[in-house]
């Protein structure tokens, strides 16, 4: 079994996970792998706003509906660290905190599929992850190992 700093060493460096949700319709679970991406001391899933379609401006993504039906869902570590975590999705509607979070560096991947910066702002599916059971000691901890590190910066606004 991993140790607590192992899980949050792993949460906060490697960004590649799996989360495991209920389906919206057919209620068995589903499981993606997605990248996380921890800012300002908290930790969002993003997304792009097209699935890859060509031409297609706005196509909801399955983890994302299923996220909004079921928010409670798994996020699994596979690389460094197994572990399952218990979290509950939070849809980030905002359109300030969209903003900040789809103009930082490390989202430039899904501005990147985007049509456009404002489609992505308008479109791009964003969560963050909210720590719950016995995970829920990772809020706090995220929160302290982002504004440890001397090269993040707290959000603006």
């Amino acid at each position: 079994m991993a140790s607590r700093e192992q899980i949050l060493t792993s949460l906060l460096s490697e960004r590649t996970v799996e989360i495991v949700t209920v389906g919206r319709r057919s209620g068995l679970p589903r499981v993606t792998e997605i990248w996380t991406t921890p800012l300002y001391g908290r930790l969002f899933i993003c997304g792009t706003p097209n699935a890859g379609k060509p031409g297609v401006v706005h196509q909801p993504r399955d983890w994302f509906a299923n996220l909004l039906a079921h928010p409670d869902f798994v996020l699994r570590l596979k690389r460094g660290v197994e572990a399952d975590l218990s979290v509950r999705a939070e849809r980030i509607a905002d359109p300030q905190l969209r903003r900040r979070i789809l103009s930082d560096p490390s989202t430039a991947y899904y501005r990147d599929r985007a049509m456009s910066f404002e489609a992505a702002l308008d479109h791009s599916p964003i969560v963050e992850v909210r720590f719950g059971g016995d995970d829920r000691w990772l809020t706090d901890a995220v929160r302290a190992a982002w504004f440890d590190r001397p090269d993040n910066v707290v959000a603006p606004g």
